[in-house]
């Protein structure tokens, strides 16, 4: 017995003094590991995709003295020295956000040699994900990993290892517990035999790539020889139901996920699913984003361990299959999120009494919450509404529940007093998100002081009735760190209007949103400078002053901020872009900075948006702004005071650029254009007088060009053809005709407005069969207007006024249905106006396709944050609205109510109108005009019209503005015209009309009597011509009425004749007296008719012995 204590006291001994001599040797890392690592650097300084300054700074080869196991993206065993981690994850960037590989890079791609990490004997674990890697070096290739003999834990994620040999090359290591293979690209049938081989494998990911099913008895039971093997990741694949038996073979499993593959679950067979049953160990089941239906439910009854089940977007419909769900007697975890249920949650709700986590976000759920049975969930530790239709209260319980730690009810209808539901003792939540609900009162910040826990707290609002006050009471100081703060829009502090004095105490803060909440004071710099590691800052639509100016230390994490319309001004730091390298969205607009554009800008080199419009910015582009942007897709520099020139070489990369509104005088093209991605340029508003650069024509990709309000003369090159969105050329100096080869088959809008255009449109234009806008407006083309107009028959604008086009109106017009505006005046069109014209919809239809911003890619979406609150459920922090930083709704002119009004967007889809005016137009206005009920403006004005004035017009019930002026229309106005309720423009001046105006009654009431001016025949009020004539009251009823109801014209036939005789026989005495009384005249009468007497004779006598002498010859 002594013995052998005796010897294992020498043992222990012997370990001791080990250990001992391994810890006073070891001084840092093994000298051939670091010269290693530094070989491993040097090579990726020489690949064009990895090289840059910011590299591995920290592996310094001049400083011997530099202890390797402390660089950066090295973890060494602190006993032995070796290192045993590698992170050398998305080299591409070392700090600040993921950047992920896309088809964008595939130029970028690069191999890997393996054998720069033979030197790490030790290495456990390795992370290469998110390097753009495409395979290895040949004969330095993934075979080199076989001599790492104690790898655990590999990452290939988000590379392009698209060759399934990677598969064989890694089943040779043995050792791996993990595996990582995510987003590389990999499909076909997955070979599992290739992995036989990982007997110690815990984990495999083959997520995100294209996968489709197994070859026949080469599936997934091949790795049932994997008894480790417990973790299965198969999400965004394209596996079938197929594959479920064989899956069902790994009995080890505890979780698997089978997220987002497009064909599961579109077979349905039952059996498939029943099999799952066999995997007695299965905790964890992910199902979310396929094709299920409720019919599974009961076949994933059947496996009795499973805890947590995620059936979210399935697009799941009925109601809520609560009695199914109970089934699942070890639930604790249950995500029905973004399906299509509908109807009220069930008191059933009780029978799911133990789960800890419930989702129901983004349903179509709707009534109140059954309070009784919801509060039987006691256990409840996370719980989201979201994006429902719930209203009513919450149920008091929840300030109850004491383990609750996530509550997000946001995005429903739910009400009361918002402080009701903050419970100041229940100190365990982490998230709370109230947005988005009709909650009102005032919120005191200060109940969640002792919340420690905390770490998210949002309220978005909308319906003004909300305040929430973070000043009461002073200097209160809480307990919690937040990680992300956003309260947009709800009075914050309304009576102080100062941004939350507690922010001075948080320094862990990753997202901050105070918008529109009219803030004023200081810019808060020291936002930044506490909080390093803040990722999203948004405090736009505020009226913060002051200067934008960072401290001495770089903020590498940040990388969205938004600090438009307030009113901040001054110059940026020259060294903006080295304080912030890994902003991707920058968006300073409608400020008051000033000066030159920063040229360190350019070293955002992940920047992707980029907005500093309407500023007081100045100087020149600088040249080397562009030099490093790999990323940039929009670019806006609108309205500020820029000039110079425009080089497009700098805009190549931008998907949309705005450049509008400044002072630049000429434009450079590009290089070469092949290889832009530009799809949206707008220089309009500038000073630029030059052609057209024919280089402009040639970028492939470019839809949309804007170019109005600038000096641009010549002809229009043909190159232009490629804009298939809008091409607008307004407001320039451009002469001559349309080229015939200005052939634009898909463009949607296209304005040649106030240039100086000349001759017919060309046949060709008609080829544009896409085309919704065609404005040609206040130029001098001429001509008729061609019959093959009919082809375009999407259009919705037509805008020809101010030109000088003749002949008559084409009756092919009327196949033009979906048109709402059509402006064809100051023409000299003659002929009659087209009957046909009802069968066009004026705005029957609505408009739609009126914004013309790029379809792929001409608005931004900033909704995602890099914030995810993990928990049992995972929810990832978003902002709710997008952004649109291109101003692309189409806008035009239209002449209505006397007034040249602009109309764009929304407003311009619920416009119509027509206008015919100063023509040579002719006959009378067609009885179905008054069939187009839908139209708001009516202008004939200035024609030659006549006939009267159709009583079909009543029928315009929409109608705002009519003017029929200056023709020659006769008869009466219409009474019926008092019933168009919405008239406020009515003008028939300078016409032939005549009686009774219509009475002052609804809007006729509001007109003036110059309305009816030129119109000599009209009377009555508002007109000083009376239309009553005074007769004397007739005791018989009828007859007064009668002649109440006489026309001034009208004239009583017996008076007539009376006063007619009685004159006659007054005139004939008159002249018999005066004869009897002056002989003298009585003599000449006689003489008179003597003479009148003998002259008929002889002119009798003559003519008839001529025409006698006739007769005879």
């Amino acid at each position: 017995m002594g013995v052998l204590q005796y010897n294992f006291s020498m043992k222990a001994l012997l370990w001791v003094l080990v250990v001992f001599v391994q810890i006073r040797e070891h001084k840092g890392c093994l000298e051939e590991e670091r010269i290693g690592l530094l070989q491993l650097k040097s090579f990726l300084m020489s690949n064009p995709y990895t090289s840059s300054d910011h590299l591995l700074r920290s592996w310094e080869e001049d400083d011997s003295k530099s202890d390797c196991c402390s660089w950066e993206r090295v973890m060494c065993n602190s006993t032995t020295g070796h290192v045993i981690e590698l992170s050398l994850d998305n080299l591409k960037l070392s700090l600040g956000n993921p950047y992920y590989v896309t088809l964008e890079t595939v130029a970028e791609l690069w191999s890997l040699n393996v054998s720069l990490l033979e030197p790490f004997k030790e290495l456990r674990s390795l992370d290469l994900s998110l390097n753009a890697i495409k395979g290895w070096i040949v004969d330095e290739g993934l075979g080199k990993f076989s001599s790492l003999r104690n790898l655990e834990s590999l990452n290939l994620g988000h590379n392009f290892f698209a060759n399934l040999s990677i598969l064989q090359s890694l089943g040779a290591i043995t050792s791996l517990k993990t595996l990582n293979l995510t987003w590389n690209g990999l499909d076909g049938y997955f070979p599992a035999q290739a992995l036989v081989g990982l007997r110690n494998l815990n984990t495999l990911d083959i997520s995100n790539n294209g996968f489709n099913g197994t070859l026949p008895n080469q599936g997934f039971e091949r790795l049932a020889v994997l008894k480790n093997l417990e973790t299965l990741i198969l999400d965004e694949n394209y596996f079938d139901d197929s594959i479920l038996p064989s899956l069902s073979r790994l009995t080890s499993l505890t979780t698997l996920s089978l997220a987002n593959n497009q064909d599961l679950g579109r077979q349905g067979n039952e059996e498939d699913w029943e099999s799952l049953s066999r995997l007695e160990n299965l905790e964890i089941l992910d199902l979310s984003l396929n094709f299920l239906n409720q019919s599974i439910l009961q076949s994933l009854a059947a496996i009795k361990s499973l805890k947590n089940l995620n059936l979210a977007g399935n697009k799941l419909a009925g109601s809520l299959p609560i009695n199914d769900l109970a089934n699942f007697s070890k639930l604790e975890i249950l995500d029905i999120s973004g399906n299509l249920f509908t109807g009220s949650v069930s008191p059933s709700i009780r029978e799911l009494f133990s789960l800890k986590a419930l989702s129901l976000s983004s349903n179509e759920l709707n009534g109140t919450l059954p309070t009784r049975e919801f509060c039987t969930l006691n256990k409840l530790e996370e719980l989201d509404l979201s994006g429902n239709g719930f209203e009513g209260i919450l149920p008091p319980c929840i300030n109850n529940m004491t383990s609750l730690r996530f509550l997000d009810v946001s995005e429903n209808h739910f009400e009361g007093d918002i402080s009701s539901y903050v419970v100041a003792s229940q100190t365990s939540l982490e998230y709370i998100d109230f947005s988005y609900n009709q909650f009102e009162g005032l919120l005191s910040l200060s109940l969640f002081a002792n919340h420690s826990k905390l770490e998210v707290i949002r309220f978005f609002n909308e319906n003004k009735k909300l305040e929430i006050e973070t000043e009461n009471p002073a200097g209160w100081v809480p307990l919690f760190q937040l990680k992300v703060l956003q309260m947009t829009n709800c009075s914050l502090n309304k009576l102080a209007s100062n941004i939350p004095t507690f922010l001075l105490n948080q320094h862990e803060l990753e997202v901050i949103d105070l918008s529109y909440n009219k803030l004023n004071g200081s810019f808060p710099n020291w936002l930044l400078e506490n909080n390093t590691r803040l990722k999203g800052l948004d405090l736009r639509d505020n009226f913060f002053v002051g200067h934008l100016h960072f401290q001495l230390q770089q903020h590498t994490y940040i990388s969205r901020m938004d600090v438009s319309n307030n009113h901040m001004e001054g110059k940026l730091q020259e060294n903006i872009g080295k304080m912030c390298p890994n902003l991707i969205y920058l968006i300073l607009s409608h400020n008051s900075f000033e000066g030159n554009l920063p040229s360190s800008i350019g070293d955002m080199t992940i920047l992707e948006t980029l907005d500093l419009s309407f500023n007081e910015f100045s100087g020149e582009i600088p040249r080397e702004l562009a030099r490093n942007w790999s990323r940039i897709t929009s670019l806006n520099l609108g309205y500020n005071s820029f000039h110079g020139e425009i080089l497009l070489e700098q805009l190549k990369l931008t998907s949309t650029s705005d450049l509008s509104g400044n002072q630049f005088t000429s434009i450079l093209p590009m290089l070469n254009s092949t290889y832009s991605y530009l799809s949206y340029l707008d220089i309009s508003h500038n000073d630029i007088s030059s052609t057209i650069p024919k280089g402009l024509g040639n970028i492939a990709d470019l839809k949309t060009l804007l170019m109005a309000n600038n000096s641009f003369y010549g002809q229009i090159p043909c190159e232009l053809s490629h804009a298939t969105v809008t091409l607008d050329l307004s407001h320039n100096l451009f002469t001559g005709s349309l080229p015939v080869c200005l052939n634009l088959p898909e463009l949607e809008h296209l304005y040649l407005q106030g240039n100086k255009f000349t001759g017919s449109i060309p046949e060709v234009l008609f080829n544009s069969s896409s085309l919704l806008t065609l404005d040609m407006r206040d130029n001098s083309f001429s001509g008729s207007i061609s019959i093959e107009i009919k082809q375009l028959q999407d259009l919705k604008v037509l805008l020809l006024s101010g030109n000088r086009f003749t002949g008559i109106i084409p009756n092919q017009l009327c196949l033009l249905k979906m048109i709402s505006i059509m402006d064809l005046s100051k023409n000299a069109f003659s002929g009659t106006i087209p009957q046909c014209f009802n069968n066009i919809y004026f705005g029957k239809i609505g408009a739609t396709h009126f914004d013309y911003f790029i379809r792929d890619g001409g608005f931004l979406n900033l909704h995602r944050i890099p914030y995810t609150y993990k928990g049992l459920l995972e929810k990832s922090v978003k902002i709710y609205r997008e952004f649109i930083y291109f101003d692309g709704e189409v806008e035009i002119e239209f002449v209505t109510k006397y007034r040249s009004l602009s109309y764009k967007g929304s407003v311009l889809a619920l416009m119509s109108g027509l206008d015919l005016s100063c023509n040579n137009l002719t006959g009378g206005i067609p009885l179905e005009l008054g069939q187009i009920s839908s139209i708001i403006a009516l202008n004939l004005s200035y024609n030659q019209l006549d006939g009267t004035i159709p009583k079909t017009f009543s029928h315009l019930s929409l109608l705002e503005s009519l003017d029929l002026s200056h023709n020659t229309l006769s008869g009466e106005i219409p009474s019926e015209l008092i019933d168009l309720n919405f008239l406020a423009v009515f003008n028939v001046a300078h016409n032939n009309l005549s009686g009774k105006v219509p009475d002052m009654k609804a809007q006729f009431g509001t007109f003036e009597k110059s309305i009816y001016e030129g119109n000599l025949f009209l009377c009555g009020p508002p007109l000083d011509k009376s239309c009553t004539k005074v007769i004397k009251s007739d005791p018989r009823p009828t007859q007064s009425s009668n002649a109440s109801d006489r026309k001034w014209y009208e004239v009583d036939p017996l008076v007539f004749y009376t006063s007619f005789s009685v004159s006659y026989i007054i005139f004939f005495f008159s002249v018999v007296s005066l004869l009897y009384i002056n002989p003298y005249w009585l003599q000449r009468c006689y003489n008179f008719m003597e003479d009148l007497i003998y002259s008929c004779y002889y002119f009798a006598f003559d003519t008839s012995k001529r025409l006698s002498n006739c007769l005879l010859n």
